[in-house]
């Protein structure tokens, strides 16, 4: 019998033989997107390219044609000469084409290259009376009945690719820190939060007499709880999942599904329990600053044109600037977000002497109107919100040292705000004592004995040791980073109270 040797591969190694396949594979890759096309600097080059008309300029013996397919916030200005017939009368806005040719310099300005039209196939026709999308300037109510069409617009479309841009070097940063992604499950026993927002799901023929899971099920409102077992493991997890809160609220900054990128990971210990919170804090601070400031994101044609896209809000040209200027220089500056307590915000607020909405009083959670205050009028920033009273945050978080002029305890906790956005990130030192974390659950009304929570508890009792965690909202970064007002604009199709309609 013949035997098969293995031997050890390094990482390296792997990585070098990827490389060298795909060199080989060449032959299988798909011909080149627009994005791809006007990235090379060779002119006379033969392509074939499929997409939709953005929109057609037509006249006597020529029309000029925009083409685009999605790959980039720059269409592709195509030029139909007159031998090409009937074709071209058939083009209209929306119309899906296939067309074969040459990419050329351009002669007129606007463009440095355009494709010289040999063939064109007219693949999906549209007609111009009834097409939704049509290239007036388009409301966002408006687009919100078409959902499965708006993305053929300039400021979806980079919405879009900002969100797989995002998402690339998230993963990218966590991967470099050592961080494993994990699948977390979207079917829960329980509310991570213990806010009562759950939606909670049933068979649509429902079961005569017992539950499919044999109790109530949930969508899961935060991955948290399964990423704690698994960082108990692996030490390191992350997640980039959908959430889903059963909120009646309709402000610009709610959605009914939206997505978390969350992570935990085990921590070294510390007598100062509360500089785990700092270290956490800046541990968020430089995974935001790497992944859109270092990576060039902030910079990037799609954020450009989302921000371009804002010249149809009721701000001035000139708030549009230095918003935008303050996104940039909050993710790329050497500078330290500013950090500073609850108890500190508190006093903030107090002196401010504005006539608040909802008054201010130590105990009570901050509202809207006081984190938009703390992060544009004080602070012009960022802000980091440390150590709220335990009473108002939910029960995983661990319990801080009783500190001189704090009547009651706090927990070491944060939240990130960032001005237009809110709260964009809120994260914990987690709980790791088994007696503590079952006074703060008992003080909740749970029972970490019971059927539900008993899972948790083994985390402490079976070899349990301190660590952290976040949840960072991912349609709130990407409208803080792209200037878009409402989280409704930050996700291909928003589900909200009352309206999904596909």
């Amino acid at each position: 019998m013949n035997r098969v040797s293995f031997r050890p591969c390094t990482l390296q190694a792997t990585l070098g033989k990827r490389r060298s396949i795909s060199t080989n594979t060449a032959r299988f890759a798909l011909p080149p997107t627009i994005l791809q096309i006007l990235a090379r600097n060779e002119v006379d080059e033969k392509v074939t390219v499929t997409g939709w008309v953005k929109s057609i300029r037509k006249q006597k013996r020529v029309a000029f044609g925009v083409l685009s397919d999605g790959s980039s916030p720059t269409g592709l200005q195509a030029v139909f000469h007159e031998d090409l017939g009937e074709r071209v009368k058939q083009i209209t806005n929306g119309t899906s084409i296939c067309v074969r040719g040459s990419i050329v310099k351009s002669p007129g300005s606007g463009q440095d290259k355009e494709l010289l039209v040999d063939e064109v196939e007219i693949l999906g026709e549209c007609d111009p009376e009834t097409y939704p999308i049509q290239k007036k300037t388009l409301t966002p109510e408006y687009l919100r009945d078409y959902t499965h069409l708006r993305p053929r617009t300039g400021a979806i479309a980079a919405m879009v690719r900002l969100r797989s841009h995002l998402m690339r070097e998230l993963n990218n940063y966590f991967a470099n820190q050592g961080f494993t992604y994990a699948h977390t499950p979207i079917l829960t026993s329980g509310d991570a939060e213990g806010g009562g927002e759950a939606f909670r799901i049933a068979p649509v023929s429902p079961l005569p007499s017992h539950e499919f899971f044999t109790h109530p099920a949930y969508l899961t409102v935060s991955h948290q709880l399964h990423l704690e077992a698994l960082s108990h493991s692996l030490g390191r997890v992350y997640t980039l999942s959908p959430c889903f809160r059963a909120e009646r609220g309709v402000t610009r900054r709610h959605l009914a599904e939206f997505w978390m990128f969350e992570a935990e990971w085990n921590v070294i210990p510390t007598t100062d329990p509360r500089a785990q919170t700092v270290a956490l804090c800046d541990f968020v601070e430089g995974a935001i600053k790497g992944s859109v400031g270092e990576s060039g994101i902030i910079h990037g044609e799609d954020v450009n044109a989302l921000w371009q896209h804002r010249e149809h809000d009721s701000s001035s040209e000139d708030d549009r600037a230095k918003a935008r200027e303050a996104v940039v220089l909050a993710v790329t500056s050497n500078a330290a977000w500013p950090k500073i307590s609850y108890s500190e915000a508190v006093r903030e607020l107090l002196k401010s002497n504005i006539d608040w909405e909802f008054p201010v009083r130590w105990g009570s959670p901050l509202q809207t109107e006081h984190e938009k205050w703390l992060s544009e009028t004080l602070v012009g920033g960022p802000l980091f919100v440390t150590d709220y009273p335990a009473a108002i945050k939910p029960f995983y978080m661990r319990a801080n040292p009783a500190m001189e002029g704090e009547d009651e305890t706090t927990v070491g906790c944060f939240d990130l705000l960032v001005p237009h956005a809110g709260e964009l990130v809120g994260g914990s030192v987690r709980e790791e004592r088994l007696n503590k974390l079952k006074e703060s659950m008992q003080s909740k009304g749970m029972d970490m004995d019971g059927e539900r929570y008993g899972w948790y508890g083994d985390l402490r009792r079976f070899g349990g040791g301190p660590h952290v965690g976040f949840g960072l909202g991912f349609e709130r970064l990407l409208g803080w980073v792209g200037g878009i007002n409402n989280v409704r604009e930050c996700v291909p199709m928003p589900r909200w109270a009352g309206k999904m309609d596909l």
